[in-house]
């Protein structure tokens, strides 16, 4: 459903959140000046921020990932900050062998897992950004396909990564039941994925398409205990989730740097992904 970017109301909510996060051990300087903030854009409505009242699309995650797939790795991200550090310390533990990069997009996890010596397979559904990875990791097999519907057989990988992905999904079920099938039994999952606390706060993330033009592929809320229900149809048993946090990273150019104090006291120690380690 196609929506307004509506700036007004974005930045209330945040510097609301920062209110109700710091009010008990805030200074006042730092209360007057989320106050006098609130009072401002309730009155101008956020016009001096570009993009307000612009059109947002939304796009279903294969048209989504098309649009984006040119601009995608040029874009700083603090969720890919957190993430990377947690993830590729995981991936260093595990034994050269076969893996799979599932929702591999431009194959950000393709090249850590070919650099630490996996035969690594890329699955994505996106035409555009399998074109993307193939560029990257050369070294690498890449098919089209879906998480649900993985183009493999039954165990055939030692190693498989999902990162950044299921929130995509409104269930998780069909797709850890697949990545469990292609997983060969004693063998790793490293699931990484939006916090639920931050899809619940911030709900989408938008980018700028090809054409110039806002648009998002919608994030759903899956909580821990919808994640252990799906790891336990499928079989896997969990060794370790970890949650890193907000690490004071704001988009460039979104409409947080214009209030930068307030976006940073709302996101202090959220936990901004959770990283998950199975076995089967």
């Amino acid at each position: 459903m196609d929506g307004e970017f509506r700036v007004r109301e974005l930045v209330l909510g945040v510097e609301g959140l920062a209110l109700l996060r710091q009010a008990m051990d805030a200074d006042e300087p730092f209360l007057h000046d989320r106050l006098a903030e609130i009072r401002a854009f309730a009155e101008d409505g956020g016009a001096g921020i570009p993009g307000s009242g612009a059109t947002v699309r939304e796009l279903d995650p294969e048209a989504g990932y098309a649009a984006w797939s040119a601009r995608y790795d040029s874009l700083a991200s603090a969720f890919i900050e957190v993430e990377e550090p947690v993830v590729h310390g995981l991936l260093d533990r595990a034994p050269a062998g076969t893996a799979l990069d599932a929702a591999c997009g431009t194959g950000r996890q393709t090249v850590a897992l070919t650099a630490r010596g996996h035969r690594t397979v890329g699955v994505d559904q996106s035409p555009q950004m399998l074109e993307q990875a193939r560029g990257k990791a050369p070294e690498a097999e890449f098919r089209q396909g879906a998480l649900d519907a993985l183009p493999l057989a039954d165990d055939a990988v030692d190693l498989a990564v999902c990162s950044l992905a299921l929130t995509h999904l409104p269930d998780l079920e069909p797709a850890v039941a697949e990545l469990a099938r292609v997983v060969r039994p004693g063998g790793r999952i490293v699931v990484s994925d939006l916090h639920p606390f931050v899809v619940m706060l911030q709900g989408q993330c938008l980018f700028v398409a090809g054409d110039d033009r806002l648009a998002f592929v919608r994030n759903h809320v899956h909580l821990p205990g919808r994640y252990l229900d799906a790891f336990a149809g499928a079989g896997l048993s969990v060794r370790s989730c970890q949650e890193p946090l907000f690490n004071g990273r704001l988009a460039p150019g979104g409409y947080e740097e214009h209030i930068a104090d307030a976006a940073r006291a709302a996101w202090q120690d959220i936990p901004l992904v959770i990283v998950w380690d199975l076995v089967r």
